[in-house]
């Protein structure tokens, strides 16, 4: 048989939940305040209570000073126990419950004594401050035990001392004072203490729902945890309090907004500025997956509100999506061109077998002279005017697409542009989805044409697409430039309403503007303005030389 595991000995120490701890924790606290607070009261009671016992008996020694039978009888009578002055200091004794009042003359000879044996002895203790015409107040020692005493002269009618008044307290009633008011003390502690415990108990019930019942280790794993969770997805996460403001952001979504650490208790209109991203982190464009443009960068955010009133909005990068979006829209375009061209081309060549069957050798030449000389006059036009290839490549494609789709795709009379484009990419993003725009206003309309014009203005490029199709309304000239926006069906890949949003967004990056408005003879055109989008300055003139012809088409 394997050998039996000891038994575990049990660990001393504090229990594991926060619920218990923090109720261990403040009951303790509370505990000791409550003893703190009684040692702190009982230190002082003592000595304030020996106060109020040697002050009494300083008044009643005073008052029997004052009797004038007390001086008149040490004066008159021999000190006996049944003498006037034993008789009346006895009196005084039993009206005010002091434990002796002894009367002595200037010899310091008792005249009274509550032992009347003691009654013409000489007192126990020094009474020559008293004679000496002092008042005297001390706890001392005496035939009776320790006692609070009072010590007065005792004056004649002529002023004259002739005695001393000597009261004592017995020691003894001083502490049950004190010991009487310990058990009060006490209840008032206990009662403090059972609040206390309360009050601990239902912060400790808070703290029990709030945390779940989590012991406080498990708490700060989960807090390790959570910020390695953010800190390492690659997934935007921006989390807001119940006042609008960012109360955590993971590096993620810093990198997408562009945003820091500094904006961490600001609002989203504070660091980001206007527009929809601000709007769907702070609530005021509710859904999901909802589409945004923030710099260069697709985002799909989504929110969702939290129990204490804040919410927690999650941001995904799209940008590569989309582009792969746009790139397939394009290639399906381009293989309808493609099947559209090889059903032409097959027509071509049966048209080209014919005339060579009939040996019409001339026609056919000619034939297939037109058809090339027309793709290598399309080519030749764009590269006339559009002197940076991926534009010029880009616009030759688009071209054939349009043929394809009954569109005439021209280019302005005003067009040229030279090759010194700082970011040729981003103007082929530009035209290529303005293109796109019209292309998709303007098909399955009559006589549709989509005119296209980039020029330069020093530094700056102008760029002009005006098409036939139906326009855009005035009211909604600002709306096409909201992410979101379309009038189209959404592809399989995901949502419209990106592209003109990107347009401006990207003109706007570069200080830039983009617009609508109606086009001459009808339909809509789309204007950009991208400020220093050039290398070097257009050289005067150049632009007159490259001939004010008449748009043709591509």
């Amino acid at each position: 048989m394997p050998p039996t595991p000891p038994a575990r000995r049990p660990r001393l120490g504090l229990p594991r939940r926060a619920f218990a701890q923090v109720l261990l924790t403040q009951v303790t606290i509370a505990a000791g305040v409550a003893v703190l607070a009684t040692g702190l009261f009982l230190a002082p009671l003592s000595g304030q209570l020996d106060q109020e016992a040697m002050r009494r008996a300083l008044v009643i020694a005073q008052t029997t000073a004052q009797d004038p039978a007390i001086a008149e009888g040490v004066l008159r009578t021999r000190p006996t126990p049944d003498g006037p002055v034993q008789r009346e200091a006895e009196r005084i004794r039993r009206a005010t419950h002091a434990e002796y009042i002894v009367v002595m003359d200037a010899r310091g000879t008792r005249w009274s004594h509550p032992t009347t044996r003691e009654v013409g002895r000489r007192v126990s203790t020094d009474p020559s401050r008293a004679l000496s015409g002092r008042q005297v107040m001390e706890i001392d020692r005496g035939t009776l035990g320790r006692s609070a005493r009072g010590k007065v002269p005792l004056y004649d009618a002529g002023h004259r001392i002739v005695g001393a008044v000597s009261v004592g307290i017995a020691y003894d009633s001083v502490r049950a004072g004190l010991l009487g008011a310990i058990p009060g003390l006490l209840a008032y502690a206990g009662g403090a203490l059972a609040v206390g415990a309360l009050a601990a108990w239902l912060i400790s019930r808070r703290v029990h729902r709030q945390t779940r019942d989590l012991a406080f280790s498990d708490i700060s794993a989960l807090l390790a945890e959570r910020e390695a969770m953010l800190h390492g997805i690659r997934e935007g996460v921006v989390a807001l309090d119940r006042g609008g403001r960012i109360r955590l952001l993971n590096d993620e979504a810093g990198r997408l907004l562009g945003i820091g650490d500094e904006a961490v208790g600001r609002s989203p209109d504070e660091a980001l500025g206007a527009g929809r991203t601000t709007d769907v982190l702070a609530g005021r464009v509710t859904g999901t997956d909802l589409l945004t443009v923030r710099g260069r960068r697709v985002l799909v955010a989504n929110r969702m509100p939290t129990e204490d009133g804040g919410a927690v909005a999650t941001l995904r990068d799209r940008t590569e999506l989309e582009r792969l979006g746009r790139e397939l829209d394009s290639t399906h375009g381009l293989i309808d061109a493609l099947r559209a061209q090889d059903h032409e081309h097959a027509n071509r060549m049966h048209t080209l077998l014919g005339l060579l069957e009939l040996e019409m050798y001339d026609d056919a030449a000619e034939f297939i002279g037109e058809l090339v000389g027309e793709h290598r006059a399309t080519a030749e036009q764009v590269t006339e005017r559009i002197e940076d290839p991926l534009l010029a490549a880009l616009l030759v494609g688009k071209a054939t697409v349009a043929a394809e789709r009954g569109v005439a795709l021209r280019l302005s009379e005003e067009t040229w542009l030279p090759d010194r484009l700082i970011d040729p990419r981003g103007l082929v993003t530009v035209l290529g989805n303005l293109v796109d725009n019209a292309l998709d206003a303007v098909a399955g309309t009559p006589h549709a044409r989509v005119e296209a014009e980039l020029r330069p203005e020093g530094r700056t490029v102008v760029l002009r697409v005006r098409d036939t199709g139906p326009g855009v309304p005035e009211e909604q000239r600002e709306s096409v430039f909201t992410e979101g926006w379309s009038t189209k069906e959404p592809p399989a890949h995901g949502k419209r309403g990106i592209g003109l949003s990107l347009v401006r967004r990207l003109a706007e990056r570069q200080g830039g503007s983009a617009s609508v408005g109606a086009a001459a003879g009808g339909g809509a055109e789309f204007t950009v303005v991208l400020p220093d989008a050039l290398g070097d300055p257009v050289p005067s003139g150049t632009e007159e030389a490259r001939g004010h012809q008449a748009p043709r088409a591509l």
